[in-house]
Order: structure tokens, then sequence, then C-alpha cells
């Protein structure tokens, strides 16, 4: 018997083959992908994730609730306001530390202070960064004195006036302060003119309330000496210079920086007590003291080293120590006496 043999595909015949089966397949994974589409959208919503999920709740809620914030937001403003009207009637009655409360007290000085910014081309932008940030000091401390001054801010323009526009755009918005780019000899008149410096050899012991006192807004580290007293000597100006000398005995230079001289005025027009002033606003790093302590320190070092000098033996040194304390105490009792007469000079001078 003769077997039926399968018919053979030539090699002719094979890719042939193969194109139209791998045509047949993406015709199905096509046809499949479009079944799963027109499912999803018949279902009317595709599939997310737990976190989506949780989003959507959150989102529906915050919705549903949004009345509600609504009138929480209202009954709170409601309270506030009670809660202020309460507090500004038991302001009214009490005699509580109240910010505001404090503020009726303050007595407002007609003294006019002015920073001289008219050295603005002497000075290096990281000085000029310097004298903004002691006029901010300056500004701040002046809000909060019970005896406020006049301030005023002359000669404003150039690197100064960049910086605080750059770094402290809220100038504009300063209150009780007068900034102005016109010099201070053009605003006020030079008989009420008094420029504080250093170098004057005019001592002030008092303060005019009458008067306007000019400080120089240089931050030079020493580099233009006597340039304010040049200044106010070549513009006819009466000049002057704080009593340190007569109250403090300081290690350092008796330069002071610009917030300082502002902030000993405002502490003097409070307290009327020029010691009392510079040893409040002085730093500790200028090692401040007091001019009769000094005396009396430098006056026991002589002694002592006077004393030193003559002894020789241990016998000397037990006699001095029994002998001591009698003599160390009437010498300090004898300094106490001659300081004190000379303060007394200096103040009645």
């Amino acid at each position: 018997m003769c077997e039926a043999q399968a018919p053979k595909m030539s090699s002719e015949m094979l890719p042939a083959f193969i194109e139209t089966s791998n045509v047949e397949r993406k015709q199905d994974v096509n046809e499949d992908q479009e079944e799963s589409q027109k499912l999803k959208l018949c279902e009317g919503f595709e599939p997310v994730s737990k976190r989506q999920m949780k989003k959507l709740i959150k989102q529906k809620q915050w919705e549903e609730q949004r009345e509600l914030r609504k009138q929480k937001r209202k009954e709170k403003r409601t309270r506030k306001k009670l809660e202020r009207q309460c507090q500004l009637e038991s302001n009214s009655y009490s005699d509580g530390n109240d910010r505001k409360r404090v503020r009726r007290d303050v007595v407002h000085s007609t003294l006019r202070l002015i920073i001289d910014c008219s050295f603005d081309d002497l000075m290096v932008l990281k000085d000029v960064k310097k004298l903004h940030k002691q006029i901010q000091r300056c500004y701040a401390e002046n809000r909060r004195a019970l005896h406020p001054v006049q301030f005023y801010l002359t000669s404003h323009g150039g690197q100064l006036k960049k910086n605080m526009d750059e770094n402290d755009k809220g100038w504009v918005n300063w209150k009780e302060i007068h900034i102005k780019p016109e010099h201070y000899s053009e605003l006020i008149k030079k008989e009420d003119l008094i420029y504080l410096t250093s170098d004057s050899p005019n001592v002030l012991k008092e303060l005019d309330e009458s008067k306007a006192y000019v400080i120089g807004g240089l931050v030079d580290h020493n580099h233009h000496k006597g340039l304010t007293y040049k200044q106010a000597s070549d513009h006819g100006i009466d000049h002057a210079h704080l009593p340190l000398a007569n109250f403090v005995k300081m290690n350092s230079r008796k330069v002071l920086a610009v917030n300082h001289v502002f902030e000993i005025i405002l502490e003097y027009l409070e307290t009327r007590d020029w010691q009392e002033a510079f040893f409040t606003i002085l730093p500790q790093r200028k090692g401040a003291v007091p001019t009769d302590k000094a005396c009396e320190s430098s006056s026991r070092e002589k002694n002592s080293a006077k004393v030193g000098g003559g002894l020789d033996s241990d016998s000397s040194e037990e006699e001095y120590s029994r002998n001591e304390p009698e003599s160390a105490h009437e010498e300090e009792k004898q300094n106490k006496e001659n300081s004190t007469e000379s303060t007394v000079n200096v103040v009645l001078y």
C-alpha cells in the first residue's frame, strides 16, 4: 500500500508563510486592545492607584466642608474682635504695661538730631553697608525712646540710597523721620546748628532742645581725621564734642560710632545724667571705667611701685603688710576727696 505523504513546503514558500502569520498576530493584538478600551469607556472610569483614590476622597471632603470652614472663619473673626474690645476696655481701667499704653506716656523732644550723609564718596561699599546698619539702629532706638528726637537724614543719595533700595526696601515707609536729599545747611538755620565732632575743642555740657545737632555719617576707620571738624569750621557752624573725658576713661580711642552718639543723646534726654548715659550705651569692648576709679587705680599702682622698690628683706615685707591697711585706707580716703573735688569743679565749669 502506498502511504499518503504530507506535502512538503519548498524553501521559497517558507518566508511568505512566516510573514502572513506575524501579520495575523498583530491584527489579533490590535483587536484585543480595541475591545479593552471599549470596555473601559463603556464602564465609564479608568483604573486609579490607592494614592490617587485618597486624594480624590480628600478633595471631595474639602469641597463638601467649604461652607463649614467659611462659617468657622467668620466666628473666629467675631471672637477676635470681641477679645480686642475687652482688652482695650481693661487697659483703660488698669495700670498694665501694654505697649499702646506706654506709647501714650512718650514726650516728643523738640531737639533735632541730624545724620549728615554727605561723605558717601569717601567710603567703600563695605563701610556704606555698616553706616546703613547704624542708621537702622538709630531709627529703631528713636521709635522706642521715651523722649524721641526730631530725626533727620540729610544728603541722602549715592551708594547709601542704592544699598537701602536693594536691601531694605521698607525704609520708604519709615515714620517720624525726615529723609532729605538736600544738605542740612539748606534745611536748618546756621545759628541753630551744632556739629558734634570729637576734634572740636568745645565741650558739650548741656543739650539745648531748640538746637539741631549734627552727627557725621562717616565710617572711615580713622582714615579721614578731623574731616567733620574742618567741614563745620568751613561752613561757619558751631561745634562741640561730648563730655566723654570728664566722666569716662577708655582703653580704646574716643571716636564713637554714629549709633552710639545717637543713643547717648537719647539716654541723656531721659536721665539728664551724662555718666549714666555713657555707661548705659558704651559697649564693653571699649573698656570704659569712671574717671574717679581710674584715678584711684593709677595712684594705687604708683604707691605700690614706690613701696615695692624700697623693700629688700622678709622682715621689711612683714612690717609693710602690718602697716599697709591703715596707710592704704588713709590714702584711699584722701584720693576720694581729691577726685570728688575735681569732678565738682568740672561740672561747675
